[in-house]
C-alpha cells in the first residue's frame, strides 16, 4: 500500500511517499481502508519535531518520529476487525482519531472510531476529529458557554475556529468571529452574527465586552485579551498551534496558568484533542450535532496523498481557511 514515511524531524519534505505493507490490527483494533484524512497544527508539531519538551514526554519520539506513518484524522470505511472492536463491522464507514492516518490502510483503536454521519462526505468527515473535538472542549466544557452569552473566537476561520462559531451559535450563544477579510463572509455564514476582520480592527481595543474569548491565534498577550472580557469572564486559550520550539504550546499554558493566579478573571488553557480522555464521548457529541444539522465540517483544501508535503506547508504557514484534506485515490 502507499503511505506517507517520515524517517527523521524537520521541515516538509521529510515526508516521502512510499510502498509499505498493509497493517494487521490487534485486539480491540479494526483496519480502516482509509478515504481521506485531515491536517492539523498537532501533524506539523509532530513532522518537526517540536517542541522539545514535548520530545521528552515520550509523545513524539526523542531522536526520531515515534510513528514512522504521519497523520492522525481520518475517515474511511472498516476494513477488518481484531478481537473485541466493539460493534464495528467490515463495511462499516468511520470516522476518528487513527494513528498512521496519511496512508491507504490504517489501524485504529475501535473506541477512538464513531459511525460517519451519512450527510458527510468521506473528506468533510476527516476533518471532524481533531478540529471539533477540540472546539466543543473549549467552547463547550472549558468555556462552558450558556445561551445568551457573548462569544468572541479568535481564528475564526481556522480548522478549530469554524467549529467553535457553529457550536457555539448551537448553543444559542451571540457568536463574534475574528478571521482574514477573505473568511469573513464565510464565518457569518457559520452562525456568527458579528465578524471582524483582524487587519482592520483590534477587538480588545473596542467598548464590546464578551463572557468567553476562545483563542486560537496566540498573537495576543493574555492581558491584553482581558480587555476584552467582561468582569466575570472565561478567556480559553488552544495552544495548538503556539510556535517555539522548546516549549511550545506547553509554555503558551503555563503563562495562561500564570496569569489566572493572579487576575480576577477566569485564564484557562485547553489543549489539543488527541487520542485520550473522553474522546469518544466528544466525538460522538460533535456528530450528534453534525446529524442534527447545526455543524458542517468546512474544507478548505484538498491535495492526493503524493501532495502530502506541500499540504503540510501550508497548514504550517497558518493561512489555511476551514480544514486541509488529503483524499486517498
Amino acid at each position: 500500500m502507499k503511505a506517507v514515511l517520515q524517517e527523521r524531524f524537520g521541515p516538509p519534505d521529510v515526508l516521502r511517499l512510499r510502498d509499505v505493507d498493509r497493517p494487521r490490527p490487534g485486539g480491540g483494533q479494526v483496519l480502516v481502508r482509509v478515504r481521506a484524512a485531515a491536517l492539523n497544527p498537532y501533524d506539523w508539531h509532530m513532522m518537526r519535531g517540536d517542541p522539545y519538551a514535548a520530545r521528552l514526554l515520550g509523545g513524539m519520539g526523542l531522536r526520531r518520529p515515534k510513528h514512522r506513518v504521519a497523520g492522525i484524522d481520518a475517515a474511511g470505511v472498516v476494513e477488518a476487525v481484531g478481537a473485541d472492536a466493539g460493534g464495528l463491522r467490515p463495511g462499516t464507514p468511520v470516522l476518528g482519531f487513527c494513528t498512521g492516518a496519511f496512508a491507504e490502510y490504517a489501524c485504529a483503536e475501535a473506541e477512538l472510531l464513531v459511525r460517519k454521519p451519512e450527510r458527510l462526505s468521506f473528506e468533510q468527515a476527516a476533518a471532524v476529529p481533531m478540529g471539533a473535538v477540540t472546539a466543543l472542549r473549549g467552547i463547550r466544557t472549558v468555556g462552558q458557554v450558556a445561551a445568551g452569552q457573548r462569544v468572541l473566537v479568535n481564528g475564526a476561520g481556522g480548522g478549530v475556529g469554524t467549529f467553535a462559531v457553529q457550536i457555539a451559535a448551537a448553543l444559542d450563544a451571540e457568536v463574534t468571529g475574528v478571521c482574514s477579510a477573505g473568511s469573513v463572509e464565510m464565518v457569518r455564514s457559520l452562525g456568527a452574527a458579528h465578524v471582524i476582520d483582524y487587519a482592520r480592527g483590534d477587538f480588545t481595543g473596542r467598548l464590546a465586552r464578551y463572557d468567553v474569548i476562545l483563542d486560537n491565534v496566540g498573537n495576543l498577550s493574555p492581558s491584553r485579551l482581558r480587555r476584552a472580557l467582561t468582569p466575570t469572564g472565561i478567556l480559553v486559550a488552544n495552544g495548538g498551534g503556539s510556535p517555539g520550539r522548546v516549549f511550545g504550546a506547553i509554555g503558551s499554558m503555563l503563562r495562561v496558568a500564570a496569569v489566572n493566579a493572579v487576575t480576577r478573571h477566569t485564564l484557562r488553557p485547553i489543549a489539543p484533542a488527541t487520542p485520550g480522555g473522553p474522546a469518544r464521548e466528544d466525538l460522538l457529541a460533535v456528530t450528534a450535532l453534525i446529524e442534527a444539522g447545526k455543524v458542517t465540517p468546512v474544507v478548505g483544501r484538498t491535495h492526493s496523498l503524493a501532495e502530502t508535503a506541500e499540504a503540510m506547508g501550508h497548514v504550517e504557514a497558518g493561512h489555511s481557511r476551514g480544514k486541509t484534506v488529503i483524499t486517498m485515490p
